[in-house]
């Protein structure tokens, strides 16, 4: 197939129902009774030269699954599509809140709580006066050190200057031997007497 058709998700919920040729709300019995009616209908075994009828028929499993199981029925029925399709997303459990805070008084109140506040531009100056200016950068305590900012160059040189006055270790110890210290690590014997 060449060209896939595509839906745009939709809201009301009775696209699945028209499929199956019921009304919306329909009883699990009535589900089950058109399924088995149009699933022989279109089944590809009997329509085996026509692809159209192998579409109708996946179209007919997913509209069953879809409505047979309880969770996704109820989310289709209240939010269409765009519930399985958010359900299926964020999870079954979060659709409700995903489509309350979506909604368009949650973002008002959203906005007009963070504007009566001064909340969104309270944090944005506290961030950049503190952060990227460093104007308004509150001071350390007395006693304490500043922070200070150290160029690369004096640091490499500072680097430089600390490898030098070390002096690296050029030999091992002479009177201590793999073998003698194993020994004196420990007293234990591994030899067996019978």
């Amino acid at each position: 197939m060449a060209e896939q058709r595509q839906r745009a998700l939709s809201t009301s919920g009775e696209a699945l129902y028209e499929i199956l040729a019921l009304e919306k709300g329909a009883t699990h019995d009535e589900i089950k009774k058109s399924y088995r009616k149009l699933a022989l209908k279109y089944h590809p075994d009997k329509n085996p030269d026509n692809p159209e009828a192998a579409e109708k028929f996946k179209e007919i499993n997913n509209a069953h699954a879809t409505l047979t199981d309880v969770s996704k029925r109820n989310i289709y029925d209240k939010y269409g599509s765009l519930g399985l399709y958010v359900a299926e997303q964020f999870g079954e459990e979060n659709v409700n809140t995903y489509f309350m805070l979506s909604s368009w008084w949650a973002k008002g109140l959203f906005a007009v709580c963070g504007l009566l506040t001064g909340c969104y531009l309270c944090c944005c100056l506290c961030c950049c006066f503190n952060c990227c200016c460093g104007k308004c950068k509150p001071k350390a305590p007395e006693g304490e050190q500043q922070e200070f900012c150290v160029s690369p160059e004096d640091l490499e040189e500072q680097i430089k200057n600390d490898m030098e006055r070390e002096t690296p270790i050029m030999l091992q110890p002479t009177n201590v031997t793999e073998k003698t210290q194993l020994i004196g690590d420990s007293h234990r014997s591994y030899h067996t007497e019978s």
